[in-house]
């Protein structure tokens, strides 16, 4: 039987990447997107179904759970990849607002969707979230001077990834019977650093497919990148 995958921004980037190619793999593919018109496009483009998502509103997170739920009935994985990196300033210019607004999308955004397609999750006999993070909420790659993560000052949106992770283990160790795991997907050339990431969006999806697909006995409260386990 065919998994069903529902990912969230996913009309471009890694999110449509990684769209494409689990629809190759055979997965029925939920292409979730905040714009209705970019969302479709790209779910025509790969022969996903759209289905629409603002992950900072909870009112359409319900809609976007209560459309799957008459449509599919169930989801098998849950990909968490909707994200935004906020306005790029100093240190000294960033306020609360902004900081707020990154975390809203980036950390609020995963509790709101992971609430409300539990039910949807537990209807899977092997269900699965995977949640996108970055090195650059890593301690241990911020601090380690041979990588690109040392390098980079971006204090709302490390701190957003910083939060993804811990929340990622922390539901691992709430939700026994639901797998949780956090994907660092690299420095990887999208939209949101301009195109300037040194891998493409295949090497940067290597690793949500990876758990994505794998066996349902693969582990919960684990984080990877496409190399294997990551230091945090």
């Amino acid at each position: 039987m065919s998994k069903t995958t529902f990912i969230t921004g996913a009309n471009k980037g890694l999110g449509f990447e990684t769209a494409r190619r689990l629809t190759e793999l055979g997965h029925t593919v939920l292409l979730g997107a905040r714009d209705v018109a970019r969302g479709r496009r790209a779910a025509a483009a790969l022969g996903a179904r759209f289905v629409q998502v603002d992950v900072t509103d909870d009112a359409s997170v319900a809609a976007a759970a209560a459309d799957v739920a008459a449509h599919e009935g169930r989801v098998d994985v849950l990909i968490n990849n909707a994200g935004i990196t906020g306005t790029v300033v100093s240190a000294e210019e960033l306020t609360g607002a902004e900081a707020a607004r990154v975390l809203d999308t980036n950390v609020a955004g995963v509790v709101r969707v992971t609430a409300a397609f539990l039910p949807l999750l537990r209807a899977s006999d092997a269900p699965a979230v995977v949640n996108v993070t970055s090195g650059l909420g890593s301690v241990a790659l911020t601090h380690d001077p041979g990588r690109v993560e040392s390098q980079v000052i971006a204090p709302a949106y490390a701190a957003s990834k910083a939060a993804v992770t811990v929340l990622t283990t922390q539901y691992a160790k709430a939700w026994a019977d639901v797998r949780f795991n956090a994907v660092d997907p690299g420095y990887t050339a999208t939209d949101l650093n301009g195109h300037s990431g040194t891998q493409t969006v295949t090497e940067g999806t290597d690793a949500i497919v990876t758990l994505a697909i794998e066996d349902a006995d693969a582990g919960t409260g684990r984080v990877i990148d496409r190399y294997g386990p990551l230091a945090w």
